[in-house]
């Protein structure tokens, strides 16, 4: 295969030297004649893009003959857009107007840095992300990006996927989507199988690392996640696009948007499904998904109503692969086999699996969600120098994930045991539903002031409400006993309040020296009411002030070099199950973050270098220990000191019009100051109890690998045709805090290939194919797992569950747009 690839790529590249090409260079100004760094320059219908240098200029080579669409964009200018015939180089001055209309942008500035924000931060534009968009989840979209992480359940991208940032855990990545906040206010998580095919109805991506300018929902403990969605299109279009590929994985997508209608009114539209069989036995999706916008456009008002809702159902996945699954190790299945109880089906089931291997077998073992968004955002021009940004915003999700649970106590549902015949019965087969009906809604608002041209000020906070239902009920069991169809068993309610008011300002203090600023103050308030599914009485009643302050400065060192540097302190709440699941009397603490990011940065036309060092030093970082509360269930338990600090490089380098490389990687290390690891020794015959306290010093953090790097080379044999290899490594990581490698996950180094070809015929606007092959070399891997362990029965015991990820596979696709 590889040498297929290489002959494929030599091919391509030599049919491409028969064509004569060109340059266009050119300088982008305003109409005052100054220079705009940073405006995005591209030719329609090809792979040809940049952006303008320091002073304005640009250069774009390796063009053939022909006739073009050159455009031309810069936030706060109306875009530039114009035919041009080439058949020689070529040299443009372009001019832009500033915007006689309000436009997307604005919506995000409060949530978003700039290049005289002192934070470290990577944008992602929406030309790279449909790149990679063939159906996987948003996290493989930005698996480029640097410190990244991601995984999936069923290994292949579709379905229950993860991200990973600077070791952080996705509860710990603020997500805001048009500065409005995304993560599930009680766990904190984000769960991207809820929003299939969001890519298509985003305009851009910017990951903050580090606490960042995060303002609204949960803190930015390890990065950020901003999403705009489909900003300002002048022009009607319409685009239909398919792919498919391995494990039977489709993509059917279909877009439209008017243009300007009236120069005032915009409405764009998107409907998508995608299904997949997944890598892992059984782990299929069936994703459905829709997204309305429409907006009005004014000169001094900007007014914007979006409409979203994503419909999921996926086979479960959750419990990933015994390390003896993994290992082919028929003994030691046997042996787990025992350990846990399984039945001669289930011992069958995971004899016979291989690396694909799911715990799961009954035919419906779904989670069943579907959640609906509803979003209505003003931006309005008050003066020439202060202007209002509003949102509101509601969210409803409802769903369930069904179990067949197989000899289950009478007892653990709060009903009694069945007599038969005299035969006393206390256990049965049954099928169960565990629901969640929650609702999401608030206000967020930001006042922007622009006194000078050195000086910005925003005033901005938000007023968030979440209210969830968490209930589960018997929908069958083989032996009913006193309950009733849809017997609720448990059912019990969380109720939050996010309350936040900040102040930034960005000041110019000489040419080359800005400073920046940024308070703020959150207030939450959570209370848990009712009976949770083990059947324990919940109450909790608990709120929290954080003063989350920022500082920094970026420094010009001249036309191509500049700096920056900062201090952070964030402030986080315990999730849901910190509060719920801890033991009585014990209540966690909020977990504190004291940030620095640093940086350096060079930049020409043809390449760029950039070095960010980051420490960022925890204050009661909630972890996993070992320890139990009382019905078994794994609690997180406060540490005093922790810290992860490290350095990420980035360079860019264009040697020529044929060829593009991009690489990062980050260097880091984790580390618990002092960690106390809790087994238990349930005795030889399993009738005691006792813990036992290991005790460590400056262990590695879970699954913080110390080296993760990324890189993508790109040729470009013709103007219309991209080949690029995409490589990832991962360095090893361990499953929990004792830095113990019998816990561990093993460094991985994956290879992705890439292939891009545009086209433009008469009746279309574009033409484009892709293919997207993963895991080029086949390499077996896994990218997540867990492990818990006891002392029983005369045994100490490990087990360890990792979640394999597939080998070589493809996704195919075609794209119409007109």
């Amino acid at each position: 295969m590889k040498k297929l690839f290489l002959l494929a790529a030599l091919g391509l590249g030599w049919q491409g030297t028969s064509y004569a090409q060109f340059n266009i260079t050119g300088q982008v100004s305003d109409d005052q004649h100054e220079a705009l760094a940073g405006a995005n320059i591209w030719l329609e219908a090809t792979n040809k893009a940049t952006i303008s240098n320091p002073d304005g200029g640009f250069k774009i080579s390796g063009i053939r003959k022909g006739d073009y669409f050159i455009n031309v964009s810069f936030i706060g200018y109306g875009s530039y857009r114009e035919q041009i015939s080439l058949d020689q180089n070529l040299t443009l001055e372009i001019s832009l107007q500033p915007q006689a209309m309000l436009t997307d942008e604005v919506i995000v500035t409060a949530t978003r840095a700039s290049e005289k924000t002192p934070v470290t931060f990577t944008d992602v534009s929406k030309e790279e992300i449909q790149k990679q968009n063939l159906g996987q989840d948003m996290p493989f979209l930005l698996n480029q990006t640097p410190s990244t992480v991601v995984t999936s359940d069923a290994g292949a991208g579709v379905g229950y996927t993860g991200i990973r940032i600077r070791g952080s855990d996705p509860t710990r990545i603020n997500v805001t989507i048009n500065g409005i906040p995304y993560n599930d206010p009680e766990s904190q998580g984000t769960f991207w199988v809820n929003l299939p095919d969001f890519a298509s109805s985003v305009d851009n991506i910017q990951i903050q690392r580090g606490v960042g300018t995060s303002t609204n929902g949960s803190a930015a403990f390890g990065a950020s996640i901003n999403i705009q969605t489909t900003t300002y299109n002048p022009d009607p279009y319409g685009s239909i696009d398919n792919s498919f590929g391995s494990f039977n994985t489709r993509k059917h997508t279909v877009m439209a948007g008017t243009g300007l209608i009236n120069n005032r009114f915009t409405f764009d539209a998107r409907l998508s499904r995608i299904s997949s069989d997944g890598y892992i036995d059984r782990a299929s999706t069936d994703l459905k998904s829709y997204f309305v916008s429409g907006g009005y456009h004014g000169k001094s008002t900007l007014l914007k109503v979006n409409v979203f809702s994503g419909k999921e159902v996926t086979y479960q996945s959750w419990n990933g692969t015994p390390e003896s699954r993994i290992n082919g190790d028929r003994e030691e299945m046997l042996a787990f086999a025992g350990r846990n109880s399984l039945t001669e089906a289930q011992t069958q089931n995971l004899l016979n699996s291989g690396r694909t291997y799911n715990f799961y077998e009954y035919e419906n073992e779904v989670d069943n969600y579907q959640q609906d968004h509803y979003q209505l955002i003003l931006a309005q021009d008050i003066t020439k120098q202060l202007s209002l940004n509003a949102a509101i915003f509601y969210t409803h999700g409802e769903g369930f994930f069904e179990q067949f649970r197989n000899g289950d106590d009478f007892e653990d549902y709060n009903l009694d045991n069945v007599t038969i015949g005299g035969e006393v019965i206390e256990s049965t087969d049954l099928i169960r539903r565990r629901w969640l009906d929650n609702d999401y809604y608030g206000i967020s608002y930001s006042l922007d002031y622009n006194p000078s041209k050195k000086t910005n000020m925003i005033l901005g906070g938000g007023f968030f409400t979440y209210e969830g239902d968490h209930f589960g009920e018997i929908v069958w069991s083989q032996f009913a006993s006193n309950s009733a169809i849809r017997h609720r068993y448990y059912d019990n309610t969380g109720e939050k309040d996010d309350v936040n008011v900040f102040f930034k300002v960005h000041h110019q203090l000489t040419n080359r020296l800005n400073v920046y600023g940024d308070m703020q103050f959150r207030r939450v308030t959570y209370a848990v009411e009712g009976i949770d599914n083990d059947l324990r009485n919940l109450l909790v009643d608990d709120n929290f002030n954080f003063f989350n302050p920022k500082v920094g400065f970026t420094y010009d060192i001249n036309k191509s070099v500049s700096g920056y540097a900062s201090f952070s302190i964030g402030n986080r709440e315990p999730t849901r199950n910190d509060f719920i699941d801890a033991l009585e009397g014990r209540v966690p603490k909020n977990e504190t973050l004291r940030n620095i990011e640093a940086g350096i940065k060079k930049s020409s036309t043809n390449y760029s270098l950039q070095a960010n060092y980051f420490l960022m030093d925890y204050k009661n970082q909630l972890v996993l220990t070992g320890e139990l509360n009382d019905v078994g269930t794994g609690i997180r338990t406060n540490v005093a000191k922790s810290y992860r600090t490290g350095i990420e490089l980035l360079a860019g380098f264009v040697p020529s019009n044929k060829w593009e490389l991009m690489a990062n990687v980050t260097f880091s290390r984790n580390k618990i100051r002092d960690f106390n690891e809790i087994i238990y020794d349930y005795g030889v015959g399993f009738d005691e109890f006792n813990p036992i306290n290991n005790s460590y010093e400056d262990v590695d953090i879970s699954f913080s690998p110390n080296i993760v790097s990324g890189s993508t080379i790109s040729y470009n044999p013709t103007q219309n045709l991209s080949l690029s290899l995409l490589s990832k490594y991962v360095g090893s990581q361990f499953l929990d805090n004792t830095g113990n490698k019998n816990r561990q996950i093993d460094a991985y180094f994956i290879n992705d290939f890439r292939l891009i070809y545009q086209a433009s015929p008469k009746f279309l606007k574009s033409l484009t194919f892709s293919l997207l092959v993963n895991n080029i070399f086949d390499v077996e891997y896994e990218a997540n797992g867990y492990t818990f362990g006891y002392i029983g029965g005369g045994q100490n015991v490990r087990e360890n569950f990792y979640y394999p990820q597939a080998g070589t596979n493809f996704l195919l696709g075609a794209s119409l747009k007109f």
